[in-house]
């Protein structure tokens, strides 16, 4: 099932500014979760992400509408996983509305900390629960213009 128009041009918005940005890891990354893949699992949208690699940050600028203070603390995660535990680390919303924490690595990478990424995912997922939530009903709200009701709170 192709993409829609709204989707294609989302799509296309993020792949012009990860190449723009200069962050080939990530494009890469972005390209392989949209290639091949059908119906639903074509619109995953990469909201931000960091590339220990080539030490850049990324932030979907579809998404500059969220506030400032919740971007700063977004790229804050991100540099800081991956200072921690090296890699590429991306925050990915789902077709539903539901956040994603993601984390790769070069396959020849000896310092990439594999034990560590998936455990320091659990504790942003533990710690950071609320903004994340806050995150899924945006996008649920804004983007997939879902209606605002009490059981999306």
């Amino acid at each position: 099932m192709p993409r829609t128009g709204m989707h294609r041009i989302v799509a296309d918005r993020v792949i012009a500014d990860l190449r723009a940005a200069g962050t080939p890891e990530l494009l890469n990354m972005v390209m392989r979760d949209m290639r091949g893949k059908s119906g639903m699992e074509q619109e995953r949208v990469v909201l931000c992400g960091a590339n220990a690699y080539e030490q850049k940050y990324y932030f979907n600028q579809t998404f500059k509408g969220i506030p400032q203070s919740i971007q700063e603390e977004l790229h804050i995660i991100c540099v800081l996983f991956t200072e921690e535990v090296g890699g590429v680390f991306t925050i990915v919303f789902e077709p539903d509305g539901s956040v994603s924490l993601e984390t790769d690595a070069e396959e020849d990478d000896i310092y990439y900390d594999e034990i560590g990424s998936g455990l320091l995912v659990s504790e942003i997922r533990r710690k950071r629960q609320e903004l994340l939530e806050s995150l899924s009903l945006y996008y649920r709200v804004f983007v997939l213009k879902e209606p605002l009701c009490e059981e999306n709170l």
